[in-house]
């Protein structure tokens, strides 16, 4: 089953094959969703990113960063995420993603911010997930990542999964370390874990 157009599908989970909105314009590129699918198939079943709540994203906070439509934080939230923040510079972009929130009836379980990610200012919480889609060739992952880890929105052993062009590199920020690396058509997936204790000792 795939979703009708202009609506992207939830792939699993809670709220497996419900759709949400996506964006009216192409100004938004939401992560494909086979590209979805696989990222929360190796989130969920790596012993490698098991927490002490169990498969990734179980029972953590999860920051979507460059949130877009939403659909990687709510797909994180469909398989089990505590809580969900999305953040974005975009005034579009979070009115989409309240209304994709409002649709799932998932308000308690999240937190939206209209923020700069490379000026975050400081976190109502902190996460042990991240997940990154800035627009491809932007070369915004990294100073993101930077900016994030320096205003305290990462707790320490997190991991932060960043959506790339294939062609693209991105070498791991001070205090990260790449540890896995998947390629899916033009999208690459660089898993990075922020040094530190154990997601399972957090």
């Amino acid at each position: 089953m795939t979703a009708k157009p202009g609506f992207i599908r939830i792939v699993g989970g809670l709220w497996r094959g419900r759709s949400i909105a996506a964006a009216a314009d192409d100004r938004i590129r939401p992560t494909a969703e086979r590209t979805r699918e696989a990222l929360f198939d190796i989130l969920g079943h790596a012993r490698a990113f098991r927490s002490a709540q169990g498969p990734m994203p179980r029972g953590i906070t999860v920051l979507d960063c460059f949130a877009g439509t939403g659909a990687l934080g709510l797909e994180a939230l469909s398989r089990g995420a505590d809580h969900v923040i999305f953040l974005d510079d975009h005034a579009d972009s979070v009115a989409l993603i309240r209304g994709n929130i409002a649709k799932l009836d998932a308000a308690d379980a999240t937190t939206v911010a209209q923020r700069d990610a490379l000026q975050p200012g400081r976190p109502s919480r902190q996460a042990k997930l991240v997940l990154l889609d800035p627009p491809y060739r932007s070369r915004l992952a990294g100073p993101a990542l930077e900016a994030l880890h320096g205003a305290g929105w990462l707790a320490l052993g997190a991991l932060a999964v960043t959506e790339v062009e294939a062609a693209e590199q991105l070498a791991p920020p001070a205090g990260f370390e790449q540890v896995d690396e998947r390629r899916y058509g033009k999208a690459k997936l660089l898993f990075l874990r922020l040094h530190g204790r154990t997601l399972a000792d957090a």
